[in-house]
C-alpha cells in the first residue's frame, strides 16, 4: 500500500527547543511501521511547545476505499478523549459552589441512594450487600465508583450491562434511560476501595445537566467548546463538515476492516444519547485549544475557564492512599498503562517516570480514545502532543508509548 500524506509536515523555528529533523522521523516512522503497511490508514500529529506548533502532519487516507486523503482539519471520533472535558466542564460547577467532590451521588440521583455491591448471582437473582460508604462525586470523576463497562467482560455485573444494552462501547437509548437501569444493577466493589474504567464520565455528563438546569451538551458547548474557539468539535458531524469525517476502522483476526463507514455513520446525525464519557468528534487543532488552555493553568487568550488552583486539584493523583493504577485497578481494560501511573478529575497522571519505563515528566496528564487516539499534556516542558487515528481496539498497537519516545527523542533542550 503507498501512503499519501495530505500536507507535508508543518514546523516551526527551533526555539521550541525541539529538533526539526527528529520530529520528521515520527512521520517517517508512523509512515514505515504503521501507514504503509495497513495497519492504519491514516493519521495526525500535532506538537505543541513553547507557544507554537512544532510538528503538524497529515498520512494516508482518512477512507481508505474511496482514496480520500487525510487532512489535517479532518474529523476524528475521539471516544475517550470526550472525557477531560466533561470533567473540566464538570468542576466549573464545583467552582461555582452548586456541588462538593464529597457529596452522595444519591443526592442528585436518588434512585441510587439504596445500591449495593454485588455478593453473587445473576441478573436475575442478584445478591447485594451494603457500601462501606455511599458513592460520592469524587468517585465518578477518578472511576472509583464501582459502576463498569460492558465491554469488560469479567464479571456478572459486565453481563447485566450488556444483557440491558448499557455500558457499551457506543451509546444507545438516552443518558436518562442509561441513569434508570444503573438503579437496578449493583456495583462491582464499594466506592473508594478499587479503581475500574467505567461509565462514570457519562453519570458526571447526566449531572451536569441535572445541576445546570441545562442539556449537558447545551452547557459543554457553552462554556468551553465554543470559548476555546474548537469550531469543529461536537457531538456529531453537521452536513457541511461531514465530508471531512474518518472512516474507523477495527483490528480483527482476518485483518483490519471497516467498524464505521463515514458515509453511513451515526457521527452524521444528531445522537440521542450525547456522552460525556465518549460522544465527541473533533479535529487534532481543536483539540490543542483544550491542551493549551490546561497548559495555561485553566486559561486561555485572556480567557479564564478555570482557577489555576481548581486545576491543581484535578491534575493530582486522588486514587486512594496514593496509589497507583497497577495497584488499585482491577479493570479488564482502560486508556493507559499502569505502572507509575495515577489517575486525577478526568485525566491520568505521571506519578513516576521511570516506573513507567517510558519518557514523560512526573505530573504529565494524559488519556486516549478506543480508536486509538491519545493526547498528553506537560506542563513541566510547556508540551502538548495530539495524536488522532481511527482503529478500534486501542490496545491493538503500542503506538501511544512509541510516539511519546519519539516526541522526547527530538528534545535538544528540556526545562
Amino acid at each position: 500500500m503507498v501512503s499519501t500524506a495530505s500536507s507535508p509536515p508543518q514546523t516551526a523555528s527551533r526555539s521550541h527547543g525541539l529538533s526539526s529533523e527528529r520530529l520528521e522521523l515520527i512521520d517517517t516512522f508512523l509512515r514505515d511501521r504503521y501507514v504503509d503497511t495497513g495497519l492504519l490508514k491514516g493519521c495526525v500529529t500535532l506538537v505543541w511547545r513553547r507557544g507554537e506548533i512544532a510538528h503538524l502532519s497529515a498520512l494516508g487516507q482518512s477512507d481508505a476505499e474511496r482514496g480520500q486523503a487525510m487532512r489535517t482539519d479532518s474529523l476524528f471520533r475521539i471516544y475517550s478523549m470526550t472525557k477531560p472535558l466533561t470533567s473540566v466542564a464538570f468542576m466549573m460547577l464545583v467552582e461555582q459552589g452548586l456541588v462538593a467532590l464529597d457529596d452522595p451521588v444519591s443526592r442528585y440521583i436518588p434512585a441510587w441512594k439504596d445500591l449495593g455491591v454485588y455478593d453473587g448471582g445473576f441478573m436475575e437473582t442478584f445478591r447485594t450487600r451494603p457500601t462501606q460508604r455511599p458513592m460520592q462525586i469524587i468517585d465518578l470523576l477518578r472511576h472509583t465508583s464501582g459502576l463498569t463497562y460492558a465491554f469488560q467482560q469479567q464479571t456478572n455485573i459486565d453481563a447485566a450491562y450488556r444483557k440491558l444494552g448499557v455500558g457499551g462501547g457506543e451509546p444507545v437509548g438516552t443518558l436518562e434511560g442509561l441513569i434508570g437501569a444503573l438503579a437496578g444493577l449493583p456495583l462491582e466493589f464499594s466506592p473508594g476501595t478499587a479503581w475500574n474504567y467505567s461509565v462514570a464520565t457519562d453519570v458526571l455528563g447526566y449531572l451536569i445537566g441535572v445541576i445546570s438546569d441545562q442539556p449537558f451538551e447545551e452547557f459543554l458547548r457553552t462554556r468551553l467548546i465554543e470559548p476555546l474557539g474548537m469550531a469543529d468539535t461536537g457531538f456529531f458531524a453537521p452536513p457541511d463538515k461531514a465530508d471531512r469525517l474518518a472512516t474507523c476502522y477495527m483490528l480483527t483476526p482476518k485483518g483490519v476492516v471497516v467498524y464505521d463507514d463515514a458515509q453511513a455513520s451515526p457521527y452524521r446525525a444528531p445522537p440521542a444519547f450525547a456522552s460525556g464519557g465518549g460522544g465527541l468528534v473533533s479535529t487534532a487543532r481543536d483539540y490543542l485549544q483544550f491542551c493549551r488552555m490546561i497548559l495555561g493553568k485553566g486559561s486561555l487568550e485572556g480567557h479564564q475557564y478555570i482557577s489555576p488552583k481548581t486545576l491543581q486539584l484535578i491534575a493530582a493523583n486522588h486514587l486512594p492512599g496514593g496509589a497507583d493504577l497497577k495497584t488499585l485497578s482491577r479493570s479488564m481494560f482502560s486508556e493507559a498503562a499502569y505502572g507509575g501511573i495515577g489517575f486525577g478529575l478526568g485525566f491520568a497522571t505521571t506519578l513516576d517516570p521511570p516506573t513507567t519505563l517510558i519518557p514523560g515528566s512526573a505530573g504529565d496528564l494524559f488519556w486516549g480514545g478506543a480508536a486509538s487516539t491519545y493526547f498528553w499534556i506537560d506542563p513541566a516542558e510547556d508540551l502538548a502532543v495530539v495524536f488522532l487515528t481511527q482503529l478500534v481496539p486501542s490496545s491493538a498497537y503500542p503506538i501511544r508509548r512509541q510516539l511519546r519516545t519519539l516526541v522526547y527523542s527530538a528534545f535538544t533542550e528540556a526545562n
